[in-house]
């Protein structure tokens, strides 16, 4: 049994319920390794779970599921990974800490082209752009789309993969800074929607026809105008909810826009089989190796300042990716 360092909580509630803590690590389990974090993604899913949104298993509770590290023990039967392979995964709970124990069917080795940061920086993020962006909607060059938060961590990449597919990309953001940002980042069009009507200016950008799919992670503030972006048949497809839960849909709102599809699809899903994890890292490995998408870190925070990273994540002061370094 070692010591290492992480960050918990025991009730849930704002930033301020973290704690940063010693724990035990025994060694790893029959199907484990044990690594030691170069680095931690940062996900609003992590907030999810520490505003209470999403019930976590059990309090006191270490959240987080992202990250990349070095293997430097492994358990028993695990014949995949072995010591000093370089590994990522999303999706296994307890990322906050400087090591930890996993799974190995989370993980997936990191190619020698990607520095560890960079693929913690990725993996959750990325690999939500690639199911969306490739198995909740086909994108191609007739695609096109709406993204709203163009300017947050999957907002970024998703601009640059649709680009890379030949779509025409409609972004929103919400302010100056971040409409730059999106531009140089794949987006034909942004629209300011502090400012502007972006159901308004997509229908003016489509000449009124509307988009083929609208990919919405904010929830309350933009719905049900997502909806009014849609041409008929178009679908909704809303994979977050970062100003709070959607109210007061309903099934008739779908027939009145025209038909329209609707989904609600998580990454987890898209995962859950082996293979699957596996085609969509080496997706994601693929179009970042081969520079079309590139990953911008712009921000890091030291493990022990996970509750000011919240806070400025939760407050729209972050772009693209954030990583917490142990």
């Amino acid at each position: 049994m070692t010591k290492t360092q992480a960050v918990s909580f025991s009730r849930t509630g704002g930033p301020e319920v973290f704690d940063y803590v010693e724990i035990d690590l025994p060694p790893p389990s029959a199907g484990e390794v044990q690594i030691r974090q170069a680095a931690v993604g940062l996900n609003f899913i992590d907030v999810y779970f520490r505003n209470g949104t999403y019930k976590t298993p059990h309090l006191p509770f270490v959240t987080g599921k992202e990250g990349a590290g070095t293997v430097t023990s492994v358990g028993p039967g695990v014949e995949d990974f072995k010591v000093g392979d370089r590994v990522a995964y999303a999706g296994a709970d307890g990322a906050y800490s400087a090591e930890r124990n996993i799974e190995t069917r989370h993980l997936v080795l990191v190619p020698d082209g990607i520095e560890l940061e960079t693929a913690a920086a990725m993996m959750l993020k990325g690999m939500t752009a690639e199911y969306l962006l490739n198995r909740t909607f086909k994108v191609g060059p007739q695609t096109v789309l709406l993204f709203h938060a163009a300017a947050g961590g999957v907002g970024l990449i998703a601009g640059q993969w649709a680009k890379a597919l030949g779509a025409t990309v409609i972004g929103t953001a919400g302010s100056e800074d971040k409409i730059g940002l999106a531009l140089a980042h794949g987006y034909d069009h942004v629209i300011n929607y502090k400012s502007e009507d972006f159901v308004g200016r997509v229908r003016e950008i489509t000449g009124g026809k509307g988009v083929d799919v609208v990919y919405d992670s904010i929830g309350r503030d933009t719905f049900p105008q997502s909806l009014d972006c849609l041409k008929p048949r178009g679908l909704f497809a809303s994979f977050g909810q970062s100003s709070g839960p959607i109210e007061n849909f309903t099934l008739a709102a779908l027939a009145q826009r025209g038909s329209l599809f609707a989904t609600r699809p998580t990454l987890f899903t898209y995962i859950a089989a082996r293979q699957e994890l596996i085609d969509s890292a080496k997706a994601l490995f693929d179009i970042v190796q081969s520079n079309k998408v590139r990953i911008n870190i712009n921000q890091t925070y030291p493990l022990r300042e996970v509750g000011q990273a919240h806070a400025d994540l939760e407050t729209r002061k972050t772009t693209g990716t954030t990583l917490l370094i142990p």
